[in-house]
Protein backbone atom coordinates (compact mmCIF):
# COMPACT_ATOMS: atom_id res chain seq x y z
CA UNK A 1 0.00 0.00 0.00
CA UNK A 2 2.87 2.40 1.00
CA UNK A 3 4.63 1.79 -2.42
CA UNK A 4 1.26 3.24 -4.41
CA UNK A 5 0.52 6.11 -1.48
CA UNK A 6 3.80 7.61 -1.41
CA UNK A 7 4.30 8.04 -5.34
CA UNK A 8 0.53 9.38 -5.79
CA UNK A 9 0.82 11.59 -3.18
CA UNK A 10 3.87 12.93 -4.29
CA UNK A 11 2.57 13.67 -7.86
CA UNK A 12 -0.82 15.44 -6.11
CA UNK A 13 2.08 17.20 -4.28
CA UNK A 14 3.93 18.68 -7.49
CA UNK A 15 0.29 19.14 -8.91
CA UNK A 16 -0.61 21.37 -6.28
CA UNK A 17 2.72 23.42 -6.15
CA UNK A 18 2.57 24.02 -9.91
CA UNK A 19 -1.00 25.34 -9.71
CA UNK A 20 0.08 27.32 -6.50
CA UNK A 21 3.09 28.75 -8.50
CA UNK A 22 0.50 29.72 -11.55
CA UNK A 23 -1.95 31.36 -9.12
CA UNK A 24 0.25 33.18 -6.89
CA UNK A 25 2.17 34.86 -10.05
CA UNK A 26 -1.08 35.61 -11.74
CA UNK A 27 0.09 33.55 -15.68
CA UNK A 28 -2.79 33.32 -17.67
CA UNK A 29 -2.37 29.95 -19.48
CA UNK A 30 -1.06 31.39 -23.29
CA UNK A 31 2.08 32.20 -20.88
CA UNK A 32 2.37 29.21 -18.33
CA UNK A 33 -0.37 26.53 -18.27
CA UNK A 34 -1.70 25.31 -14.77
CA UNK A 35 -3.17 21.76 -14.43
CA UNK A 36 -6.55 23.02 -13.77
CA UNK A 37 -6.40 24.16 -17.65
CA UNK A 38 -5.38 20.72 -18.62
CA UNK A 39 -8.66 18.37 -18.29
CA UNK A 40 -10.34 20.75 -21.18
CA UNK A 41 -7.23 20.07 -23.54
CA UNK A 42 -7.78 16.67 -22.96
CA UNK A 43 -10.91 16.26 -23.64
CA UNK A 44 -10.98 18.40 -26.61
CA UNK A 45 -8.34 16.88 -27.99
CA UNK A 46 -9.03 13.10 -26.80
CA UNK A 47 -8.96 11.40 -29.94
CA UNK A 48 -5.45 13.06 -30.91
CA UNK A 49 -4.17 11.91 -27.87
CA UNK A 50 -5.47 8.50 -27.90
CA UNK A 51 -3.86 8.10 -31.87
CA UNK A 52 -1.01 10.39 -30.87
CA UNK A 53 0.15 8.38 -28.00
CA UNK A 54 -0.53 4.92 -29.78
CA UNK A 55 1.90 6.30 -32.27
CA UNK A 56 4.79 7.22 -29.80
CA UNK A 57 4.34 4.64 -27.67
CA UNK A 58 4.69 1.71 -30.35
CA UNK A 59 8.02 3.58 -31.82
CA UNK A 60 9.44 3.97 -28.18
CA UNK A 61 8.75 0.27 -27.27
CA UNK A 62 10.25 -0.74 -30.23
CA UNK A 63 13.34 1.22 -30.37
CA UNK A 64 13.60 -0.04 -26.48
CA UNK A 65 13.87 -3.52 -27.61
CA UNK A 66 16.29 -3.22 -30.73
CA UNK A 67 18.27 -1.04 -27.80
CA UNK A 68 18.13 -4.24 -25.85
CA UNK A 69 18.91 -6.78 -28.12
CA UNK A 70 21.94 -4.81 -29.56
CA UNK A 71 23.13 -3.27 -26.37
CA UNK A 72 22.79 -6.66 -24.49
CA UNK A 73 25.37 -8.17 -27.57
CA UNK A 74 27.74 -4.93 -27.76
CA UNK A 75 28.06 -5.63 -23.58
CA UNK A 76 28.16 -9.51 -23.78
CA UNK A 77 31.16 -8.37 -26.54
CA UNK A 78 33.00 -6.15 -24.25
CA UNK A 79 32.47 -8.37 -20.70
CA UNK A 80 34.13 -11.60 -22.72
CA UNK A 81 36.79 -10.18 -24.78
CA UNK A 82 39.18 -7.65 -23.48
CA UNK A 83 40.37 -6.65 -27.29
CA UNK A 84 36.82 -5.87 -28.03
CA UNK A 85 36.13 -4.10 -24.94
CA UNK A 86 39.36 -1.52 -25.65
CA UNK A 87 38.06 -1.46 -28.84
CA UNK A 88 34.31 -0.70 -28.19
CA UNK A 89 34.58 1.54 -25.60
CA UNK A 90 36.20 4.90 -27.39
CA UNK A 91 33.48 4.64 -29.87
CA UNK A 92 30.34 3.72 -27.80
CA UNK A 93 31.52 7.06 -25.26
CA UNK A 94 32.44 8.84 -28.69
CA UNK A 95 29.03 8.30 -30.34
CA UNK A 96 27.09 9.05 -26.89
CA UNK A 97 28.75 11.80 -26.53
CA UNK A 98 27.66 13.50 -29.40
CA UNK A 99 24.61 15.77 -29.12
CA UNK A 100 21.43 13.02 -30.36
CA UNK A 101 19.50 16.49 -32.08
CA UNK A 102 22.08 16.96 -34.31
CA UNK A 103 21.54 13.69 -35.91
CA UNK A 104 17.79 13.98 -36.34
CA UNK A 105 18.46 15.81 -39.82
CA UNK A 106 21.26 13.64 -40.83
CA UNK A 107 18.88 10.42 -40.31
CA UNK A 108 15.82 12.29 -42.07
CA UNK A 109 18.34 13.43 -44.90
CA UNK A 110 19.72 9.44 -45.34
CA UNK A 111 16.50 7.65 -44.85
CA UNK A 112 14.15 10.49 -46.66
CA UNK A 113 10.71 9.67 -46.29
CA UNK A 114 10.63 6.68 -43.27
CA UNK A 115 9.25 8.67 -40.71
CA UNK A 116 8.74 5.19 -38.43
CA UNK A 117 12.49 3.55 -39.62
CA UNK A 118 13.59 7.15 -38.37
CA UNK A 119 11.99 7.75 -34.93
CA UNK A 120 12.52 3.82 -34.04
CA UNK A 121 16.13 3.96 -35.27
CA UNK A 122 16.55 7.32 -33.34
CA UNK A 123 15.24 5.63 -30.29
CA UNK A 124 17.45 2.95 -30.31
CA UNK A 125 20.58 5.11 -30.40
CA UNK A 126 19.55 6.81 -27.68
CA UNK A 127 18.74 4.56 -25.54
CA UNK A 128 21.07 1.58 -26.10
CA UNK A 129 24.13 2.76 -24.36
CA UNK A 130 23.74 2.19 -21.08
CA UNK A 131 22.60 -1.47 -21.73
CA UNK A 132 25.66 -1.92 -22.99
CA UNK A 133 27.82 -0.43 -20.76
CA UNK A 134 26.22 -1.91 -17.72
CA UNK A 135 26.33 -5.61 -19.27
CA UNK A 136 29.85 -4.86 -20.14
CA UNK A 137 30.81 -4.19 -16.65
CA UNK A 138 28.77 -6.68 -15.30
CA UNK A 139 30.24 -9.31 -17.12
CA UNK A 140 33.91 -7.58 -16.91
CA UNK A 141 33.73 -8.04 -13.08
CA UNK A 142 32.51 -11.73 -13.24
CA UNK A 143 34.61 -13.64 -10.49
CA UNK A 144 37.03 -15.58 -12.06
CA UNK A 145 37.05 -18.07 -8.57
CA UNK A 146 33.14 -19.21 -9.84
CA UNK A 147 34.44 -20.16 -13.55
CA UNK A 148 37.05 -21.82 -12.27
CA UNK A 149 35.36 -24.07 -9.88
CA UNK A 150 32.46 -24.98 -12.71
CA UNK A 151 35.23 -25.04 -15.57
CA UNK A 152 36.94 -28.10 -13.22
CA UNK A 153 33.12 -29.61 -12.62
CA UNK A 154 33.63 -29.88 -16.53
CA UNK A 155 30.51 -26.81 -17.05
CA UNK A 156 30.50 -25.54 -20.95
CA UNK A 157 30.66 -22.27 -21.43
CA UNK A 158 27.01 -21.98 -21.80
CA UNK A 159 26.55 -23.31 -18.23
CA UNK A 160 29.00 -21.21 -16.93
CA UNK A 161 26.90 -17.95 -18.59
CA UNK A 162 23.58 -19.82 -17.64
CA UNK A 163 24.32 -20.38 -14.14
CA UNK A 164 27.17 -17.31 -13.18
CA UNK A 165 27.16 -14.28 -15.61
CA UNK A 166 23.31 -14.39 -16.52
CA UNK A 167 22.20 -13.91 -12.82
CA UNK A 168 25.49 -11.69 -12.24
CA UNK A 169 24.65 -9.27 -14.79
CA UNK A 170 20.36 -9.22 -14.54
CA UNK A 171 20.29 -6.49 -11.59
CA UNK A 172 22.61 -4.23 -13.51
CA UNK A 173 21.01 -4.74 -16.66
CA UNK A 174 17.34 -3.65 -15.28
CA UNK A 175 19.17 -0.79 -13.28
CA UNK A 176 20.01 0.33 -17.37
CA UNK A 177 17.06 -0.54 -18.67
CA UNK A 178 15.06 1.64 -16.47
CA UNK A 179 17.09 4.92 -17.52
CA UNK A 180 17.30 3.20 -21.13
CA UNK A 181 13.30 3.53 -21.32
CA UNK A 182 13.21 7.47 -20.81
CA UNK A 183 16.01 8.08 -22.89
CA UNK A 184 14.04 6.24 -25.65
CA UNK A 185 11.24 8.58 -25.53
CA UNK A 186 13.07 11.34 -25.65
CA UNK A 187 14.60 10.10 -28.55
CA UNK A 188 11.13 9.55 -30.17
CA UNK A 189 10.15 12.92 -29.54
CA UNK A 190 13.14 14.49 -30.66
CA UNK A 191 12.18 12.90 -34.19
CA UNK A 192 8.34 13.59 -33.47
CA UNK A 193 8.91 17.09 -33.27
CA UNK A 194 11.60 17.96 -35.79
CA UNK A 195 10.39 16.07 -38.38
CA UNK A 196 7.65 17.61 -41.05
CA UNK A 197 5.40 15.18 -41.59
CA UNK A 198 5.69 13.83 -37.80
CA UNK A 199 3.51 11.96 -36.13
CA UNK A 200 3.11 11.48 -32.33
CA UNK A 201 2.94 13.18 -29.28
CA UNK A 202 6.23 15.17 -30.32
CA UNK A 203 3.67 16.42 -33.60
CA UNK A 204 0.86 17.41 -31.18
CA UNK A 205 3.53 19.45 -29.15
CA UNK A 206 4.60 21.30 -31.67
CA UNK A 207 0.98 21.83 -33.07
CA UNK A 208 0.49 23.31 -30.06
CA UNK A 209 3.51 25.65 -29.75
CA UNK A 210 2.26 26.97 -33.35
CA UNK A 211 -1.23 27.81 -32.63
CA UNK A 212 -0.02 29.44 -29.45
CA UNK A 213 -1.95 26.48 -27.47
CA UNK A 214 -0.13 26.19 -23.91
CA UNK A 215 -2.44 24.02 -22.20
CA UNK A 216 -2.00 21.46 -25.41
CA UNK A 217 1.81 21.84 -24.88
CA UNK A 218 1.58 21.10 -21.51
CA UNK A 219 -1.27 18.15 -21.86
CA UNK A 220 1.78 16.67 -24.08
CA UNK A 221 4.14 17.03 -21.53
CA UNK A 222 2.10 15.00 -19.03
CA UNK A 223 0.91 12.23 -21.25
CA UNK A 224 4.28 11.75 -22.28
CA UNK A 225 5.54 11.46 -18.39
CA UNK A 226 2.09 9.11 -18.09
CA UNK A 227 3.56 6.99 -20.74
CA UNK A 228 6.86 7.06 -19.24
CA UNK A 229 6.19 6.01 -15.81
CA UNK A 230 3.93 3.57 -16.95
CA UNK A 231 7.48 2.01 -19.07
CA UNK A 232 9.49 2.48 -16.21
CA UNK A 233 7.06 0.31 -13.88
CA UNK A 234 6.63 -2.45 -16.54
CA UNK A 235 10.51 -2.65 -16.11
CA UNK A 236 10.30 -2.70 -12.60
CA UNK A 237 7.86 -5.81 -12.74
CA UNK A 238 9.98 -7.63 -15.12
CA UNK A 239 12.84 -6.89 -12.66
CA UNK A 240 10.97 -8.39 -9.81
CA UNK A 241 10.09 -11.39 -12.01
CA UNK A 242 13.87 -12.03 -13.55
CA UNK A 243 16.06 -10.11 -10.69
CA UNK A 244 13.73 -9.87 -7.67
CA UNK A 245 16.11 -12.44 -5.50
CA UNK A 246 18.61 -9.78 -6.10
CA UNK A 247 16.64 -6.92 -4.00
CA UNK A 248 17.57 -6.25 -0.49
CA UNK A 249 14.91 -5.56 2.03
CA UNK A 250 14.59 -2.15 3.62
CA UNK A 251 15.07 -2.03 7.21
Amino acid sequence: MQKIAVPVLAILGFLALWEFVVWVNGWPNYKMAAPSDLPAAYVRFAPLFLEMGWQTLWRTVAGLIVAVVAGTALGMAMGFSRIARDALYPLLVGFNAIPKATLVPVIALIFIGRHDFNTVLMAFLISFFPIAVSVGIGLATLEPEYRDILRALGASRVTIFRKIALPKTLPEFFGALKVSVTLAFIGTNLVEIVSPHGRGLGALFKSGETNGDYPLMFAVLIALAVLGIVLYYAVVALERIFAGWAERPHG
